[in-house]
């Protein structure tokens, strides 16, 4: 019989856990020790590393600012983005790309909703490779790829993760919408075939992020769907957010493309009701 088989025992061992630290946890009350300068200890929100495999979802305020750091070089952040306070209003990837007129996200560009508003926008990006086209891995490609692909086992996928974090929010599998995946890129050839740029790549690589609405974010870290190499090859990610101000009407990225200055404008218009 397990020691832990007796209630008693069981309260005791688990207990025993408590102070027990791990990379690949939420740190609370959030702590960190890298903040960039002038930005206060008491305004940090969230401070949590996701495993290989794992999620993270949380709720941030416009003007919020969220570092995404690939710990090990071989992170792959999938994300989702809804309007925190109507979430049927959500990232649309197709939008984000055509009407930036650029599919290749980088420092400067716009994260669209389907109402052509601004969700989120890339302030600094220290990797340079990222995915509009692909989405994520499901249950059906990883059982095919690694032998088995469910939340539970070994090898999970970037679609059911997804779904469990939008559930934290009271949302559901019809909910997860097409992601983009941030520290793992492609490429369209001229005759548009697809290629993955997965590295694996330097560490410590970092990107910004800078949310223009109330957002629910939900971010998933497993590898690329087309990664082709036939291990399931992961490293940790860091997520830090703290508070921010709004953006600004002089702001370089706001006004970086006619585009751009419109989905802020209707941004703005969203809070002034």
């Amino acid at each position: 019989m397990s020691g832990t088989a007796d209630p008693k025992a069981a309260r005791d061992h688990a207990r025993a856990q408590g102070g027990t630290r791990v990379e690949a946890m939420p740190v609370l009350p959030p702590v960190a020790d890298d903040l960039p300068e002038g930005v206060s200890p008491d305004d940090l929100l969230w401070e949590e590393t996701l495993a290989p495999g794992g999620y993270g979802s949380r709720r941030l305020a416009r003007g919020a600012r969220l570092r995404l750091i690939d710990k090990g070089g071989d992170a792959c952040a999938s994300l989702n983005i809804f309007n925190a306070d109507m979430p049927t209003e959500r990232l649309n990837v197709a939008d984000t790309v055509k009407v930036q007129w650029n599919a290749y996200l980088g420092a400067g560009k716009l994260l669209l909703s389907d109402m052509g508003r601004v969700l989120a926008s890339i302030i600094e990006d220290g990797a340079g490779t990222h995915d509009t086209f692909c989405g994520v891995s499901n249950a059906a490609s990883n059982l095919r790829k690694y032998g088995e692909g469910r939340n539970s086992g070994a090898h999970p996928n970037g679609r059911d993760r997804l779904i469990l974090g939008a559930a934290k929010h009271g949302l559901t599998r019809r909910d997860v919408h097409p992601c983009i995946n941030l520290f793992k890129g492609t490429k369209i050839e001229t005759d548009g075939a697809i290629t993955p740029i997965i590295g694996p790549f330097a560490p410590d690589r970092e990107v910004l992020l800078r949310c223009e609405m109330d957002v629910m974010l939900v971010v998933a870290n497993c590898p690329h769907v087309m990664d082709p190499r036939p291990d399931y090859a992961s490293t940790t990610l860091r997520l830090t957010a703290w508070r921010g101000p709004v953006t600004p009407e002089d702001d370089l990225v706001r006004n970086a493309t006619p585009e751009g200055q419109r989905a802020y404008l209707n941004t703005e218009d969203y809070y002034r009701r």
